[in-house]
């Protein structure tokens, strides 16, 4: 049955095939999984077609190693790359998963320039600016995926720490997807009352809390160690969805992605974590929060982090 829009996932791994394994069932577009390893892609989507007949759900999902198969999609999705292992850094990545985004850059841009792209492949912030400098789609079209799964990693922690509820807690990550990321505990609330007032009613620690932001930091890597031979698969899916039906549906949710800076928070010409609102012509807005001197310091910091590795994009551009 043909749903209407076409979500394209580049990436057949654990990412991609969760992706496609929810999305169908959301309804949300007819899909096609693309990844270059003969068989793969068309094998996974053989089964998810299979799995779906058993509810009686109808989304067409089509496997194949032909990168030329994006033509024209609604929306886009990479999680294709090298994943980390053991006592590698997201950074280890770069000049592999450089390559593999310029193919697909290219490809975006021969075959479907005007679609909503969503990148999750490590190191995050360096791909999505590699993507769009490749690519040449418009800076408001094209995303990563970091910021609300660092966000949700810390949720998780605070929640379990103060156990209480995770949909009470609302907190923000900003900055690169990295040890650098940057917790504002100023904006975090438990069903709006500050963390402040639960740390000065020692309901937390500010030393549990600073466990709790190193925990965050090190989520992804702490996920690595444990697996050993694969990365977080179900939340960073879950993380791309929220996005991509912000887009589908404008639902215009503002939402910590990395997104590409043109002066905001006196960051130039890269792509780094920051609130924005989506909605149906991609990122409408950049929201723009009153830092105190501190946090305007390590967003800072951080997005120096991600100016590094794109120096090093930039020498493999030529």
């Amino acid at each position: 049955m043909n749903l209407g829009k076409k979500i394209s996932l580049i990436g057949a791994g654990n990412i991609g095939t969760i992706l496609a394994f929810s999305l169908s069932r959301k309804k949300l577009g007819n899909i096609t999984l693309i990844d270059k390893v003969k068989g793969l892609a068309e094998g996974k989507c053989l089964d998810l077609s299979q799995s779906l007949s058993i509810e009686n759900l109808n989304t067409q999902i089509i496997g194949t190693e032909d990168i030329s198969q994006i033509k024209d999609s609604d929306a886009i999705i990479i999680t294709a790359g090298i994943p980390r292992k053991p006592g590698m850094s997201r950074d280890d990545l770069v000049e592999t998963n450089f390559a593999i985004m310029n193919e697909i850059g290219n490809a975006i841009k021969k075959y479907s320039p005007n679609a909503f792209v969503i990148c999750v492949t490590n190191p995050l912030d360096a791909m999505v600016w590699s993507l769009k400098e490749i690519s040449q789609i418009n800076k408001r079209m094209i995303v990563g995926m970091a910021g609300i799964l660092d966000s949700a990693r810390f949720k998780f922690f605070l929640s379990t720490e103060l156990k209480v509820s995770m949909d009470s807690i609302q907190t923000i990550v900003l900055g690169g997807h990295g040890d650098t990321m940057v917790p504002l505990l100023r904006f975090t609330s438990i069903s709006g009352i500050p963390l402040s007032e639960f740390i000065k009613k020692n309901k937390i620690t500010q030393s549990k809390v600073n466990e709790i932001i190193l925990r965050t930091r090190n989520g992804g890597g702490e996920i690595v160690a444990l697996m050993k031979n694969s990365s977080a698969f179900y939340s960073p899916a879950a993380s791309a969805i929220e996005m991509l039906e912000s887009y589908f549906f404008n639902n215009r949710k503002i939402l910590p992605c990395c997104a590409f800076l043109e002066g905001e928070y006196n960051i130039n010409n890269l792509c780094v974590g920051v609130p924005v609102v989506i909605g149906k012509n991609g990122v409408e807005e950049i929201v723009i929060l009153d830092l105190e001197e501190s946090e305007k310091n390590e967003l800072m910091q951080s997005s120096i982090a991600v100016e590094e590795l794109v120096k090093k994009c930039k020498k493999l551009l030529v």
